[in-house]
């Protein structure tokens, strides 16, 4: 008895503990996963990348300029000798000394270089790194659907797992609502000890299992705190009403696959990349032009020296070149570059087909599972109502007395089933048709 009293007050504080909490909608959870989760974080930076290396600075059609500048300065002392030289009047000459000579240069200069034609390298080359953009643009949605996919998978079964503590909820108060009356019917004699026993083991039971039910729950909780990159101690509840998408609307975006599958669509941009590939590599058949161009300024300061006087000399100079470069043959080297990319492409060719074919087969099978799991979903629902009214029933006999607690607690534990069973079965069919949109390449564009 003291166990089961132990159970109840447990019960009774972690049902309060849970019981002011904010209603967090689908809507929301979606935003919050967009706004601050990590992977789309990180998806959404390499796009960014992916933006910078498209750009005309990244495209090699831009000149390079370079600016160069040097400065020297140099101080010398000399003394010049003039071994057995005389004058006129047969002095010897004398030395002479030049002393703090100092030599100044300065020069400054700005370079262009511009490649003129190379073969339309650059120019396919600029528009694969575009295509580049678009794959990682198409790789950061198939991350973001991917995300919000684990989302709502964790979602529902939070939605789920709250469905099924609330009908548990009910469940201990109807074992408890049986203690009250065994224990009245034994007080005037109308059952035995063993109806008392029997009804407070069941309220155990039922206990329990809706203990591990909450902490099941919050653990679930928390792995959509860490999915949207909040607090893990954030509490909250869930919506749990569940709308299906008409079955008309679901056709018609399986008929839009080929134009949404990020699938198909990766594999497009890829084969558009292979081809660029090629029209590169036979750019180098062809001879590149280019331009350069400098402009100079030099200084150079000269001391006196024994002979001559000092000088400064002072000098602009401009140049502007053309040059032309064709290889003629480059030992193999383009040739093998060209072949090699045609396999590439054709490669990329036979994987489209069999992604295609996959795709496909995905799709029908996804469509047929959701069908399925929508059929199962709707027999369950008529299965509770049933054990429903069997249920009520088997209250009313047991509360007149014409079927035993045993009887009365199959009736129960057979209603309690069906609710969870077609609470699963829910869930089931909203996965299935989630992860329809998500091989149709709608899962983004859908409200829920």
């Amino acid at each position: 008895m003291k166990n089961y009293i132990k159970v109840i007050v447990l019960l009774a504080l972690s049902t309060n503990a849970f019981a002011q909490e904010k209603l967090l909608s689908k809507t929301e959870a979606i935003a919050l996963a967009l706004e601050q989760n990590f992977g789309i974080k990180v998806a959404e930076n390499t796009v960014e990348i992916a933006d910078n290396n498209q750009d005309i600075l990244n495209s090699g059609f831009l000149p390079s300029i370079t600016g160069t500048a040097n400065a020297s300065y140099a101080e010398d002392n000399t003394t010049i000798e003039f071994p057995g030289q005389v004058d006129e009047n047969g002095i010897p000459r004398p030395d002479v000394d030049i002393n703090n000579a100092e030599t100044k240069r300065y020069n400054a200069g700005i370079n262009l270089n511009y490649t003129l034609f190379d073969g339309l390298g650059r120019t396919y080359n600029y528009k694969r790194l575009k295509e580049e953009y678009q794959l990682t643009e198409l790789q950061a949605r198939e991350t973001i659907q991917n995300t919000i996919l684990q989302l709502l998978s964790i979602y529902f079964e939070v939605a789920r797992l709250s469905e099924n503590e609330y009908a548990q909820k009910q469940a201990l108060e109807v074992s408890k609502d049986r203690i009250k009356r065994a224990q009245y019917a034994f007080e005037y004699g109308q059952n035995t000890q063993l109806d008392v026993l029997n009804a407070e083991v069941d309220v155990t039971n039922d206990s329990i299992i809706l203990l591990n039910t909450q902490q099941l729950l919050q653990n679930t909780k928390r792995d959509l705190n860490v999915v949207l990159n909040r607090d893990l101690s954030n509490a909250y509840e869930v919506d749990t009403l569940i709308n299906f998408i008409p079955m008309l609307e679901l056709q018609a975006m399986v008929d839009d696959v080929p134009m949404n599958n990020l699938v198909l669509l990766q594999t497009d941009r890829n084969l558009a990349i292979n081809e660029y590939d090629i029209k590169v590599s036979k750019s180098g058949y062809l001879p590149v032009i280019g331009l350069t161009g400098s402009y100079g300024w030099n200084l150079n300061q000269n001391p006196a020296s024994a002979f001559f006087p000092g000088t400064i000399n002072n000098n602009k100079n401009l140049f502007v070149g053309a040059g032309l470069t064709w290889n003629l043959f480059d030992g193999g080297s383009t040739i093998t570059r060209v072949r090699n990319a045609k396999i590439v492409y054709e490669n990329q060719e036979l994987l489209k087909k069999q992604v295609e074919l996959e795709v496909a087969r995905d799709i029908e099978n996804a469509l047929e599972t959701y069908e399925n799991r929508l059929a199962i979903y709707e027999i369950q629902e008529k299965a509770v109502i049933t054990n429903q009214n069997n249920f009520e029933r088997s209250r009313e006999q047991y509360q007149l007395g014409r079927i035993t607690s045993i009887e009365f607690r199959q009736a129960q534990i057979n209603l309690l089933t069906a609710q969870t069973t077609k609470n699963l079965a829910k869930y089931d069919a909203k996965l299935a048709e989630l992860q329809l949109l998500q091989l149709t390449g709608q899962l983004l564009n859908v409200d829920f």
